[in-house]
């Protein structure tokens, strides 16, 4: 079982004040004219929202099992499918992918990300958005965070392994999956290599512009 079947019982109690996603997702499909695709779709909890509330037709790609039966429990109109978002590919072009809750970071090498930027590329039809939001590191948090026990909003531990740019979220219960942090520029270079074009880079969900002092990115890429 992987680690992330492990966290599926208990993964929308861990996301739940994880909300500001969906309105901004919603909003992104609403203007899609065309298939929209949700990388790392979890248990539909974004997915699931953005097909009742737009109507539009929404394929979620998660390499979980456990995951997507949770997604097929919602009643929502999903077009599942199993699989790993490195060997992501559609038979119709898409208008948006997109992939929330900082999923990308769970890609461990910058050469991982590359394929999923270029895979996603060639899915899009011309005029096609890909979003998805991932942490700044934030060297001060990093150190009161430290594998110290955390309580909300499940018991767990956060140890940071810096010199792999790298977090390990451990929760009590046993199950532990890792994150892969990048810089703003890793991620706009990413961007570039893919063919892509820079739409938008917020701070925050609500359009909030990216400052200094922002420890979330949300980027809108455009392909040509």
């Amino acid at each position: 079982m992987s680690s992330y079947d492990a966290f599926a019982p208990i993964y929308d109690e861990w996301a739940r004040e994880m909300t500001a996603d969906v309105p901004f997702s919603v909003e992104l499909a609403r203007g899609a004219d065309g298939p929209v695709v949700e990388l790392a779709v979890g248990t539909g909890r974004v997915a699931s929202a953005v097909a009742r509330e737009t109507g539009r037709r929404v394929v979620g790609v998660d390499s979980s099992p456990a995951m997507l039966e949770r997604a097929r429990a919602t009643g929502a109109e999903l077009e599942l499918r199993r699989g790993d978002m490195r060997d992501f590919a559609l038979d119709e072009p898409a208008a948006l992918v997109y992939c929330p809750a900082r999923s990308l970071l769970h890609l461990p090498t910058w050469a991982d990300r590359r394929r999923v930027f270029e895979r996603v590329a060639a899915a899009l039809r011309p005029g096609g958005r890909f979003a998805w939001n991932v942490f700044g590191f934030d060297h001060a948090l990093a150190a009161r965070l430290d594998g110290a026990p955390q309580d909300e909003p499940l018991p767990h531990t956060i140890p940071y392994a810096v010199a792999d740019n790298r977090v390990d979220i451990t929760l009590a219960s046993g199950p532990a999956v890792s994150l892969w942090w990048a810089t703003k520029n890793e991620w706009l270079g990413l961007i570039d290599v893919a063919g892509l074009e820079v739409e938008a880079v917020y701070g925050r969900f609500e359009d909030e512009p990216l400052t200094d002092e922002s420890r979330e990115y949300v980027f809108v890429a455009r392909k040509p």
